[in-house]
């Protein structure tokens, strides 16, 4: 049967029908890993958003040994590519988490919630640290 509200109990079929709970240590498990999931969401999300920034740098005419460039400078389009590829990865990722919570179970709801919210803690707090801008001018 399927819920269609909110429910608290162990029995949850969770986005395959192989993963099914039926006792408290394999929901207490199920929780863990939806827990770590969404915490690897916010993690991946850092990634991307670090690589995005990272290749949309223009290197500086000053520095021109190879040591010092990274490899992103040399091709772009790899550099595109990579962060599509990451896009579509941590897209997975969130859309796998939507369905989870869709299994109407409150305590998957609340792992996904706290997870989501230790992973912005553990990796996305300094982000508003991190600012790219195209045009330094104030006044643009």
């Amino acid at each position: 049967m399927m819920h269609m509200t909110f429910y608290w109990g162990k029995k949850v079929t969770l986005l395959f029908d192989s993963w099914k709970t039926n006792s408290w240590p394999s929901y207490a498990l199920t929780l863990i890993v939806v827990f770590l999931f969404s915490v690897f969401y916010q993690y991946m999300e850092d990634r991307r958003l670090r690589f995005k920034i990272l290749a949309s740098i223009k290197p500086s005419p000053l520095i021109n040994t190879p040591l010092l460039l990274p490899r992103l400078y040399n091709n772009k389009n790899s550099a595109k590519f990579s962060v599509a590829l990451l896009f579509g990865v941590n897209s997975a990722i969130g859309y796998l988490l939507m369905l989870a919570v869709m299994s109407f179970n409150g305590g998957i709801f609340i792992a996904v919630i706290l997870g989501l919210t230790d992973g912005y803690l553990l990796f996305r707090v300094s982000d508003e640290e991190i600012v790219a801008v195209e045009n330094p001018c104030a006044c643009a």
